[in-house]
């Protein structure tokens, strides 16, 4: 039997624990690391709008000039989520 250590996709922290499971059946984690933005994660995302590197891919994109169903078709994910991604960018 092979451990793999966990570790955070934002802080590398390898101070994790598991935290449940997702409605698909897979392993959801969570950092105890008191700096670490990120509360909860799973690393075998289902769908590919969920993935960070996709999610900073559309803020690129975006600045770029390039339009929501081009962004979509290019990174193969929903107009709709990248509509919902600006808009969390122009909140924050």
């Amino acid at each position: 039997m092979i451990l793999e250590p966990v570790k955070c996709l934002t802080c590398d922290s390898i101070n994790i624990i598991k935290h449940g499971k997702t409605a698909e059946g897979k392993q959801r984690y969570k950092c105890r690391n008191s700096e670490c933005t990120r509360h909860s994660f799973v690393l075998e995302y289902s769908y590919r709008g969920y993935l960070p590197a996709v999610k900073q891919q559309i803020s690129d994109m975006a600045m770029n000039g390039s339009r929501i169903r081009d962004t979509a078709h290019v990174l193969k994910i929903s107009p709709t989520t990248v509509i919902e991604e600006l808009k969390k960018r122009s909140s924050s």
